[in-house]
């Protein structure tokens, strides 16, 4: 799999890289005892390491076929909820929420769910909860994606902003057509991203189970 930075985080890895160069000249030019810079060093180096890996975008392809019922993931991380809900923003009707929570250590582009038309978009402030307490998908910042698959369901994807991530970013636009190899866009630092799925949607993955975005099947819907 090759794998390159997002760029979302090149300035950030720049920042980051700047400060961690005029730290460590410093500490090696002003403190004479060696340990005290060499740790200094190590711990940059595992810090932008951190970085790095956190940036990281994997190039993926859905390898299964795609007859339109197709639900990936959207993001690396763990199922933590899978529930019927009442979806009040756009569905307005129950429907099955499929939540992953991603960590600091995932990739956390996010992938489309489904192959359709994006028919709503909309962004929402909020507080930044923990992004694995059930009352974030409904109190914390998050944006609100609707697709329209060819079957005709709406399939909505909510991108939630966690304590720790502080920006959500959105690239599709109402209008457009997307396909499971496009991303939705980005969440940085930890965070979540929920599916609402119709009732009769043939679930394909537990709670506590590990997907990776744009690979793992979560779901397929009715014909």
């Amino acid at each position: 799999m090759k794998v390159k930075l997002h760029r979302e985080g090149q300035n950030i890895i720049l920042v980051v890289l700047f400060i961690l160069v005029v730290v460590n000249a410093a500490a090696l030019y002003f403190i004479d005892y060696k340990p005290v810079p060499i740790t200094f060093i190590v711990l940059s180096v595992i810090l932008f390491a951190l970085v790095l890996n956190f940036f990281r975008l994997p190039r993926r392809h859905f390898k299964g076929e795609n007859d339109g019922t197709v639900v990936v993931s959207s993001v690396d991380g763990t199922v933590v909820a899978l529930e019927e809900v009442y979806e009040d923003e756009y569905l307005h009707r129950n429907v099955i929420q499929l939540s992953v929570f991603m960590t600091v250590f995932n990739v956390h582009a996010n992938w489309v769910p489904v192959a359709g038309d994006v028919k709503y978009v909309k962004h929402h402030s909020g507080r930044f909860l923990a992004a694995n307490l059930p009352k974030s998908s409904t109190d914390n910042e998050r944006s609100t994606i609707v697709i329209k698959t060819p079957q005709g369901e709406d399939i909505l994807v909510r991108q939630i902003a966690g304590a720790v991530a502080r920006r959500i970013v959105t690239y599709v636009e109402a209008g457009e057509k997307v396909n499971l190899d496009d991303f939705i866009g980005f969440i940085k630092f930890g965070s979540r991203v929920d599916i609402y799925l119709p009732l009769d949607t043939e679930i394909m993955v537990k709670l506590g189970d590990k997907t990776w975005g744009g690979e793992t099947q979560i779901a397929r819907l009715k014909k």
